[in-house]
């Protein structure tokens, strides 16, 4: 249930749903599969605030949230390694959705949920204290100087961050635009619930152990640029 004031429609989505046409089986997948998974409509049956643990068929004992997912390359070996976490990805491109579906079709996915929406106000269902880790990698840098209320780390939402991570939970942030980077940084080093784990500069260019490394980051590795790894604990 939720109030007259829906909290699924309250901020304008920026950026592209959905690019090249899917075709047949793409589209396929996505009228049959998804369905199993998508928890938007199971959210709309239930009351604000919400335990993501009542998104899945059954608890797990640690909730894992990775915000734009794009085509789901940490997401499709996460779930399969760890069947004791819950997964749930966030990605309003349709066609990344579709390539994260075609590669997890044939897994258990007992332990894998999607939105394809804007991940924030998922985030804003959601009960406080209850998620353990939160993936931001590789968003949007939005890099004018006027469309900087655009990017996902801010002040604003790093207070929800705050809020629905526990106690000592990772927010993991990565990006290979260093302005994003040293925005990133300052951003969450000024909020006060967020402490920075690195000690060195190695820290920030190494990155985590079981780290999974994606198309994107590949890509932008070959092109030379580097990429960062921003750490924080929930404090």
């Amino acid at each position: 249930m939720h109030s007259k004031t829906d909290p699924f429609a309250t901020r304008k989505l920026f950026g592209r749903k959905i690019g090249r046409r899917l075709g047949v089986k793409r589209q396929e997948l996505f009228d049959t599969l998804f369905p199993r998974i998508d928890i938007k409509e199971i959210l709309k049956t239930k009351e604000a605030p919400v335990h993501p643990n009542d998104l899945f068929e059954k608890p797990h004992k640690e909730i894992h949230i990775e915000i734009g997912f794009g085509d789901g390359d940490m997401l499709r070996q996460a779930h399969v390694q760890n069947r004791d976490i819950g997964y749930i990805g966030c990605e309003p491109f349709m066609n990344g959705v579709c390539n994260l579906l075609t590669a997890i079709k044939e897994n258990d996915l007992s332990n894998i949920r999607l939105w394809q929406d804007d991940a924030l106000v998922l985030l804003t269902q959601l009960e406080e204290n209850s998620v353990d880790r939160l993936y931001i990698m590789n968003p949007d840098p939005w890099p004018k100087k006027r469309h900087y209320k655009r990017r996902v780390v801010r002040p604003e939402t790093l207070d929800l961050f705050a809020k629905i991570l526990k106690k000592d939970a990772l927010l993991i942030m990565t990006t290979d635009v260093d302005d994003l980077a040293e925005w990133m940084v300052t951003q969450a080093s000024n909020h006060p619930n967020f402490d920075w784990q690195a000690n060195c500069q190695a820290d920030w260019q190494t990155p985590p152990k079981g780290w999974t490394q994606t198309k994107y980051e590949k890509k932008g590795i070959a092109a030379g640029r580097v990429q960062t790894y921003l750490i924080f604990k929930r404090q």
